[in-house]
């Protein structure tokens, strides 16, 4: 029997070249599987006809893009998932559930092997083949881009003499990865990271420089999950994509930064999550009303070490799993509403309520009504400080004591 091998299958150059030249190569009839995680272009039917013209046996297309932003998305805004602080983990997200449909189709058509078009100093060809051997550890991983030497050049070469059903002459500067929770932008001029983005590197984006009078929305929020915009009820996706739209319109969600890759490489990345980076900045502030402050401060550790796991390929990892069960019982009451500004380049939240809300006002306010019982105050911090007023002690009884020194003072 023939082997058979499954491709991760975009529409374009390198992977439809790919479908012939892992046959050649390998002699194993190729199976192509294109997967819509809101990444936009061309209609799933007229990529799955351009995969069969181009040589692949069957051709799996899959509309994921629900399945992306409810299973995928929402488990990373309860995490408030931020690489360094700043990345919301756009392409990291979307590589697993495609690797799930990549290995559900292996398994479908009784394919050996499972391909990808990833390079071999990115963070994606970790992704994929991570991700499938966790979830088939009987699969076998290729990457024609790396394991066949499979150039762009090759490429439009090999597209070219066997007239395959691609533009070749287009030639775009950066390499571009989309989907519903964002976009992702490099190389080209990029790469050297003193020069500055242009206009023709933002598309989820308007510039923020001169922005439209500013938008004011109110997202309803049950555990952790965006159910509402402005009182009209939403999907996880449409909260999104609604979110895209009119954050996008206030530029907001550019980020230019220069990150940490799996492989030991610094790379210069500049990506556009409008829809993201308005969502998280709401779900935090609400989670600020609605969550402990012993709960809130670990989550914080958790959320760098998720987010890690997850842009370093294991999101299928025990690890990974394990920290999920904690992230989604810290959001048990993280409901309620946020109203955010959205305004050159910023999403400003301007007020919370939730009726699940630690915020009392009676202990918070200083005017007349205030419940706060003041005396209590003294005694707790003579014990709170009362370790370290012991350690200062000693520390003067042994000669220790901190040089206060004589500079500024008043001499006698």
């Amino acid at each position: 029997m023939t082997e058979r091998v499954v491709l991760a299958y975009s529409g374009g150059l390198d992977t439809s070249v790919g479908i012939g030249w892992i046959a050649e190569a390998t002699g194993a009839e190729v199976i192509a599987v294109a997967v819509d995680v809101g990444q936009g272009g061309e209609d799933l039917e007229v990529i799955r006809r351009r995969a069969l013209d181009c040589g692949a046996v069957e051709a799996y297309v899959a509309d994921a893009r629900d399945e992306f932003a409810t299973e995928y998305c929402m488990p990373a805004l309860k995490a408030n998932g931020l690489y360094l602080d700043r990345y919301p983990l756009v392409s990291a997200l979307s590589r697993p559930v495609i690797v799930k449909h990549l290995v559900r189709a292996a398994r479908q058509f009784g394919a050996t092997t499972v391909a990808h078009g990833c390079t071999g100093k990115g963070n994606d060809q970790v992704r994929f083949e991570v991700g499938i051997t966790s979830l088939a550890p009987d699969l076998k991983c290729l990457a024609p881009v790396r394991d066949l030497a499979l150039t762009r050049d090759k490429a439009i070469e090999y597209a070219e003499k066997h007239q395959l059903p691609i533009a070749t002459t287009k030639h775009n500067p950066f390499s571009i990865d989309q989907n519903v929770w964002g976009r992702a932008v490099e190389t080209g001029f990029l790469e050297d990271i003193w020069n500055g983005p242009t206009k023709d590197v933002y598309t989820y984006t308007d510039d923020p420089t001169f922005p439209p009078v500013a938008d004011e929305v109110v997202i309803t929020f049950e555990q952790g999950v965006p159910v509402a915009l402005d009182g009209v009820p939403v999907t996880p996706l449409q909260a999104i994509q609604e979110m895209n739209r009119r954050a996008g319109a206030q530029g907001v969600g550019r980020i230019d930064i220069v990150e940490d890759r799996l492989v030991g490489i610094k790379s210069r990345e500049v990506y556009e999550a409008p829809g993201a980076i308005a969502l998280i900045a709401a779900h935090q502030e609400l989670e600020n009303v609605t969550v402990e402050r012993e709960q809130a401060r670990f989550k914080r550790g958790v959320e760098q070490r998720w987010t890690e796991l997850v842009y370093d390929g294991q999101w299928f990892s025990p690890l990974k799993k394990s920290l999920d069960v904690f992230v989604e019982d810290t959001q048990r009451y993280v409901s309620g509403e946020v109203r955010v500004v959205l305004h050159g380049g910023r999403a400003t939240v301007s007020g919370r309520r939730s009726d699940s809300s630690l915020y009392d006002f009676n202990l918070a306010t200083y005017d007349t009504g205030d419940t706060f019982d003041q005396s209590a105050a003294k005694g707790f911090i003579e014990i709170y400080g009362l370790s370290s007023k012991l350690a200062a002690a000693r520390d003067v009884k042994f000669g220790n004591a901190p040089d206060l020194g004589s500079q500024g003072g008043i001499d006698a």
